[in-house]
């Protein structure tokens, strides 16, 4: 069967919309930080995350161009993680489902998410260059104290306390960035 290829003006027309694949990558950092604050374990917070890509795809009918796609996201990464704590037997390490409903409610705007998310990329060049790198072998590539102590010939209380300081010196640039842009 030959199916008829799109008019030029309907290809011109899906080529400026964004799909629901490159709004997931573009939003995945808000919303892994979401399943993030909700999950304890990494790894499930990676399931999820890629369960919540799924589902987004196969969904992308019920999206609705020009709204708000992270908190259409996160209410389907929400139902994956109570489903997940289902299935894992794990649920001493997680949340009650209502924390996990109230702390869904209490997810801020997207813009207000995207302002902090600038705020902080920004700030994070402003750290000194040890701190950064404390910084990113922590959260970017998901190290724990004693693989960053032995990457960089530090004691673990040392790497405790960089992380501590880069973290307070993160959060007063941001609150002050964010103080200013108000």
């Amino acid at each position: 069967m030959i199916t008829p290829s799109p008019s030029p003006e309907a290809n011109e027309a899906s080529s400026r919309l964004p799909s629901v694949e490159k709004l997931f990558l573009t939003h995945s950092g808000s919303i892994k930080g979401f399943i993030n604050a909700l999950l304890r374990d990494r790894t499930l917070v990676e399931d999820v995350l890629q369960e919540t890509f799924l589902t987004v795809c196969a969904k992308r009918d019920a999206f609705t161009t020009g709204t708000n796609f992270v908190a259409w996201a996160c209410t389907i990464a929400r139902y994956k993680v109570l489903e997940a704590l289902r299935k894992n037997a794990r649920t001493e390490l997680s949340l009650s489902n209502e924390v996990i409903e109230a702390l869904a409610a209490a997810a801020p705007p997207e813009d207000q998410r995207e302002a902090n998310l600038k705020h902080l990329e920004s700030c994070l060049q402003k750290l000194p260059d040890h701190s950064r790198q404390v910084i990113e072998l922590h959260y970017y590539e998901t190290r724990d104290a004693q693989e960053i102590a032995g990457k960089l010939s530090l004691t673990l209380a040392s790497v405790y306390v960089a992380l501590s300081r880069a973290r307070t010196m993160l959060r007063r640039c941001v609150a002050g960035k964010m103080a200013s842009s108000t």
